[in-house]
């Protein structure tokens, strides 16, 4: 069943707009009475079609339950900027995992340090990943990107969740250590392709978020977020 997000629905009606109208009424030629699904926060509605064009759309809610598919733990995800295309796979494949927001970071080894305006568009782009990876694995929320924070604004962020941990390719204590809690907010910070400083890792030991060891190998910065972010839900038992 085709799935859209809204802000709210109000008396049971849902009105659609934009390009998701533009989509129903022309792409998917959908008629009166065929249904939808209407995602409110980690709410799905099944709406059915009441009145259709590609400006508007109008729908009422037949049923409601909890979006089966949002993990009941908040998981944020604190990525280094990468280089090249990586933080599309980034964000798609962590989205798909169940991550609820992404902000990127500026630290000393990032390659790619692109400026603000340049990396506004490039944030239009990934929230539009985001968009199309909700959509497909059927999560209620969308999960947003922001950024470049720098990392001393990112440990301040980090210090108000319940858990904090980063990826520490010297070695850190265990994921299964770490007692991670279901219905609980966990903060994941991830390097970019050179890792930390060594100046870094020391503010960030002395912040108090954990460091993480993620085995014998080395993976690349595309691939840690997405092994971790897989661990730490299988963990709070969101897999």
């Amino acid at each position: 069943m085709p799935r859209f997000f809204v802000s709210d629905i109000s008396d049971g009606v849902c009105i659609i707009d934009g390009e998701d109208a533009r989509h129903i009424a022309l792409s998917l030629r959908m008629k009166r009475g065929e249904t939808i699904t209407v995602c409110t926060g980690a709410v799905e509605n099944v709406c059915e079609l009441e009145s259709i064009t590609p400006e508007r759309v109008v729908c009422r809610v037949i049923s409601s339950r909890e979006a089966i598919a949002e993990p009941n733990v908040k998981l944020h995800l604190f990525q280094a900027v990468p280089k090249g295309e990586k933080a599309d796979i980034i964000v798609q494949k962590s989205v798909e995992l169940g991550v609820s927001a992404i902000t990127f970071v500026l630290t000393s080894r990032c390659i790619s340090r692109p400026d603000e305006r340049s990396f506004e568009k490039k944030l239009k782009r990934y929230n539009k990943i985001s968009l199309e990876a909700a959509k497909q694995c059927g999560r209620g929320i969308i999960p947003q990107a922001d950024g470049i924070i720098s990392l001393d604004e990112a440990i301040e962020r980090i210090k108000s969740f319940d858990s904090a941990v980063w990826c520490y390719e010297k070695g850190g204590a265990a994921f299964s250590s770490l007692g991670l809690s279901p219905n609980s907010e966990i903060a994941l910070l991830i390097g970019s392709e050179g890792g930390f400083s060594d100046e870094e890792a020391d503010r960030l030991k002395a912040a108090g978020i954990t460091p993480v060891s993620m085995g014998r190998r080395v993976l690349r910065c595309e691939t840690a977020p997405i092994a971790a972010a897989a661990i730490i839900m299988n963990l709070t038992g969101n897999m």
